[in-house]
Order: C-alpha cells, then structure tokens, then sequence
C-alpha cells in the first residue's frame, strides 16, 4: 500500500519544501480562475432554456441583457474582495470576515455556505464537461455517472500531490479552452459582422411559455446564469496558496480573472445572438453548437470539444484548491473536525481533498450527474457567502474606518445589497429545481459546526492547566500507587509475556480469568498451577458469558481490597498475526473490552503485544500444506 501511495501522490515532502509549493499568477490564474471561466459553457445555456421556450428568437436579446448584468455585478465582488485580500491574507475568506465583523453565526452560516458552494462546484464542473462530450457522442450518455465519478477520483489524485503539481497537470487546458474561445469568437464575429453566417433559423416560441410575464422570466434566467460568478471567492479563501507577497499576486489572478470572465461572457452572449441556437431537450451543448456553426466539424471544432470538457472537469480543482484551505481555517478555529487542519505527505489538506471528493460523488450520483438538476443548488451557497462577506466588510469599515474608508464602505454596501437581491431571487425560482436542498443543508451543517465547536471548548476547559494548578501541582511528590490486573482467557504465551511484563511496574500484581462453565475453570486452574509463580490468580463465573463486568465487580470488591487514588492498569495480552485476512480468523474481544474499561478514569489500559510468525515459518515444510 505505501509503494501504491507513492506512485499515485508522490513520496512525503518535508514541511521545509512547503515555500516551494506555492503559487504565482501564472499558475495561480488557471488554478482558481477555471470555475469563474469554465462557467461561460453553462451559464448562458442555462439562460437560454429559461427564455427560448417563452420569447423564441427574442431570447438573444435579452441574453445580452442578463449577461451585462451579470458583468456589472461580476465587477462589484471583484473589487469587494479585492479589498478582502487586502485585510484577510491569511484565508477564510468570507467565514473569517463574517465572524470577526458581524458575529459568530453569521461566521459559520458564511462557512456551511461556502462548504456548499465548492461541493456544488466540483459537483456541477464535472457533470457538465461530461454532457459536453455526451451531446457528441450520444452513446455515452448511459455511462454519464460512473465516468463522472472516475473522473472526480482522478481529480483527488492529482490534488493529493500538492499544489505545484496539479498545478502543472491542471492548469495548460485553462489556457487551452481560453485561446479556443478567442478563437471562436474572433471568427464568429467576422462571419456575423459580414454576413457569412448562414441561414440562421427562426426559433418561435412555444404555446406554454408566453404565458409567464417577462419580468418572471428575465429574474428566472438571471438566477440560472448566476452560476457564472461562482468561483470569485476561491481567490480571497486561497490567499496563503499564494508566494510572497502573497496578497499582490491574489490581486492580479482576481483581476485577471474578472477581465477573461467578462470577455467570454459576452463574446459568447454575442454569438448566440448571430446562430442562434436552441438549448435544452436532445439539443448539443449550447458552445458545441456555436463551435459548429462557426467552424463546420473541422479541426476546430474537436478542439473546441475537447478544451471546453478539460476546463469544466479542471474547474473543479478552484474548489479543491479553495476548499482545504477553507476547512483547514475553519478546523483550526474548532468549527470542523481538526483532522481536516492537518497537512498530508505531499504538504496539501490532504482531508478535507478527500471529503470533497466523497461528498461530490454523492451528489453526482444521488442527481444522476444531470446539471439542470445540480445547477439550482450551486448558486444558493455562493451568494449567501458573497452577501455575509460583503456585510461583513461594510461593517468593518464602519467601525474602524482608517484611510479612503467611505468609498470603501460604499462598494461594498453596494455588494452587500446587490448580491442579497440575488439570493432571494435564486432562492425563490430555483426552490423548486432543487435549492430547498440547500436551503435545508446549511442549517444542518450550521448545527454540525456549533456542535463541533462546543465540543472541542468543552474539551479544552476539562484539559486545561489554570496558572492555580501550576503553583500547586507537584509531581515529583504526588504520584498514584499502581496496581496491576493481567486478564487472559487461555495460559499461553502471550498472557505469559503480560504477566512478565506486569511485574516490572508494579509489585501488585493479579491474574484475572472468566470462565463460561467448571470444566473451563478446572482447566484454567491447572494450568496455572504449573507455573512457578507467587502471583494471585482469580477465576471468576460468567453464567451469562460476560467478560467486563466480572473484572469490574472484582475490582470494586472486598477482595480486591481497592483503595481511592489506586491507578489499575488493566493489561491485555494481544497477539498480532502476519498476514491481514487472518485477523478476520480471530475474535475482537480485546477490543471491546479495552472500550468498555476506557470508560472510567482510575484505568488504564495497557496492550502487550506478541507478534507471530508466518504459517509457513511458524509449522515448517513437514506440516504446511500450500
């Protein structure tokens, strides 16, 4: 298993090589910009199927409405969590600024929405760079699960060997996907511009969609295109990813980001508005259908194909790169289990890649990796953090002011509020599509945390050593009079090797056995009498086959003679087979008895472990039979 570990991720960095991990902005870019990026193959789709059944033809139109909103509002988190970057280098993002400013609700309803969000991001990612390639290849589409699955394993995979190097692995087709889109674009825009374009056809609209009132449907399709600013916190979470200085490199992958975003948004919203193509049903992915109409089925075309699946599969590494980092932030604060603060052997959060990975797969498969039915949980949890982050940051600016605070307090008021309009908005038409799921998620999660959190305070104020205690304490002087207990079921070697043992920590030493009947007994005795030993043994009766409680009641008699302040060690003969299918040969007794005795707070319990050979080694060529 190690030698199958260090294929897969690599042999253990030292903690020394964790400088050289770090990003820059040309990996950085395509590392945490691919969500924000990759959501131009979907938004506008998602837009379309809305608005094509309503106002056919007219529906082009008012895509380049929602999209210039969608730019105008992309503009505001920009420069809001430009300024986040700027006060919070240390990650966390919108849990960390809600917290501090606004409370520690409102810090951990920031963090279970964010939580959402990136399970939703690696979730809806891979599920659409899959239909991009099952709307070609229509042979595929049964299959659409478990190849979305192997693909989110392969995803951890890569992730498990560090930033540097998913990096490298994932970050050329980012590159790719955008020098194809440029491509498309510029091509298609002399096409539409002089008129090359072909017949265009005609789409009406259908009987039941003009019944819905436009404001209705323009609101519905703006809450299905939110989906293309999901990505834009993963910048401010991932900070600390970042090489010295870090906050000035995060900066310029958000701007970056920002200006690509746009640039695709619209180029594509300007190409839907000269082909025209339909969305939904049977119909190709919307950006397959433009890469046709503007290249044939040419060269192009397949490098549309395939760039375009890369850059939603990759897209989910944003919220692998943002996630751990989000988690570890989270766990350290005492809001998540602190397993997931921890670093791997390749110096990433390997924990939290892995509960990523497993909650995606769930969701992948519980949705049959279908992005109509994923797309109206994704934006929910996004926007709830866009909204906390920005109140928290108004809030920040409001109490501590400092230089050019107004203006600053001003954008992200503006943020604050804009971005609470889209939650109701996504909230109320995306309730049926799903969302309720989040909707119910995020309270439970928020629960989850507050109780995580309660624990480990609780946990804490019983292990902590008051400054009292310090002058009080004296260790050299108060110490416990230990006795020793030495359970066996059988006489064997490996109880004789506990008793061995027993005797060189302590000068109270007792053999303990239970039998189950009086032959059991008789023979126990026996046995034990053939030692050379001054070690008391006791035998106690189990009628009903019981092995703790008889220890217990013996220790608690008259016989043990057991005084308050006594420490028993209770230690339990273990023997270790060599191979890992013989311990499905052998009962797990130790086990549960070292559970139950754990539980009161004058035992301790010891493990003597005696190793055995291999059967081959341990019966010679005479006796074993292969």
């Amino acid at each position: 298993m190690a030698s199958l570990k260090n294929i897969l991720i690599g042999k253990p960095l030292k903690n020394e090589a964790l400088s050289g991990e770090k990003m820059g902005v040309v990996w950085g870019l395509p590392i945490l910009a691919s969500d924000a990026i990759s959501s131009v193959a979907y938004a506008g789709q998602q837009i379309l199927i809305v608005l094509l059944p309503a106002l056919g033809a007219l529906a082009f139109t008012q895509l380049g409405f929602i999209t210039a909103a969608t730019v105008v509002l992309l503009a505001i988190l920009v420069l809001s969590y430009r300024q986040t970057i700027d006060n919070y280098p240390n990650g966390g993002g919108a849990f960390v600024v809600a917290k501090e400013n606004l409370g520690v609700i409102p810090g951990v309803v920031a963090g279970a929405a964010l939580t959402v969000g990136y399970i939703m991001t690696v979730a809806v990612s891979v599920a659409s760079g899959v239909e991009q390639v099952t709307s070609v290849f229509s042979a595929l589409r049964p299959f659409e699960v478990p190849i979305s699955v192997l693909l989110v394993l392969l995803l951890m995979v890569g992730n498990l060997r560090g930033i540097r190097e998913s990096a490298r692995i994932f970050g050329v087709p980012t590159y790719a996907f955008v020098f194809g889109m440029l491509v498309m674009m510029a091509v298609g825009a002399y096409q539409i511009l002089s008129g090359k374009t072909g017949d265009v056809p005609d789409i009406q609209p259908t009987a039941s969609g003009l019944a819905t009132p436009l404001i209705i449907l323009t609101l519905q399709a703006f809450s299905s295109g939110c989906s293309a600013l999901t990505g834009v916190e993963a910048v401010s979470n991932a900070v600390p990813s970042f090489r010295n200085p870090p906050t000035k490199y995060a900066k310029t992958v958000l701007v970056l980001l920002a200006v690509i975003a746009t640039v695709l948004l619209a180029g594509t919203a300007f190409l839907a508005f000269g082909y025209h193509p339909t969305a939904g049903g049977e119909s190709p992915a919307l950006i397959m259908q433009l890469a046709q109409s503007v290249f044939g089925h040419g060269f192009m075309y397949y490098y549309i194909m395939v760039s375009t699946f890369l850059i939603l599969i990759l897209a989910a590494n944003t919220a692998y790169t943002g996630f751990p980092v989000l988690v570890s932030v989270m766990a350290r604060e005492g809001y998540a289990p602190r397993q997931l603060s921890m670093r791997g052997d390749r110096l990433s959060f390997s924990n939290g890649i892995m509960l990523l990975s497993a909650a995606s797969i769930l969701l992948l498969i519980f949705f049959r990796a279908k992005v109509e039915g994923l797309i109206g949980l994704y934006a929910v949890g996004v926007f709830i953090s866009f909204t906390l982050s920005q109140a928290g940051m108004l809030m920040r600016w409001i109490k501590h002011r400092g230089k050019h605070w107004l203006p600053k307090a001003i954008i992200n008021g503006t943020g604050a509020l804009v971005t609470t309009a889209v939650v109701a908005v996504v909230s109320i038409f995306m309730f049926a599509k799903g969302a309720w799921i989040v909707v119910f998620l995020i309270p439970l999660l928020i629960l989850l945390m507050l109780r995580v959190k309660r624990h480990y305070t609780a946990v804490s104020k019983q292990l902590r050593v008051t400054e009292e205690m310090f002058v009080t304490l004296d260790i050299s002087k108060d110490h416990y009079r230990n006795r020793v207990i030495v359970p066996m079921a059988s006489i064997n070697q490996a109880s004789i090797r506990a008793l061995r043992y027993a005797k060189t920590i302590s000068d109270n030493v007792t053999a303990f056995s239970v039998a189950t009947d009086e032959e059991a007994e008789n023979k126990l005795r026996t046995r034990w009498n053939k030692l050379r030993t001054d070690i008391p043994y006791v035998i106690k009766y189990s009628p009903y086959r019981k092995v703790v409680d008889p220890l217990l009641e013996f220790i608690k008699s008259a016989e043990y003679d057991y005084r308050k302040g006594d420490m028993i060690t209770v230690i339990l003969p273990q023997f270790s087979v060599h191979k890992a299918w013989n311990a499905l040969l052998h009962n797990r007794t130790r086990v549960y008895i070292e559970k139950q005795l754990l539980r009161h707070k004058h035992i301790v319990v010891a493990v003597m472990p005696f190793q055995l050979k291999d059967d081959k080694a341990a019966l010679g060529d005479d006796e074993y039979i292969d």
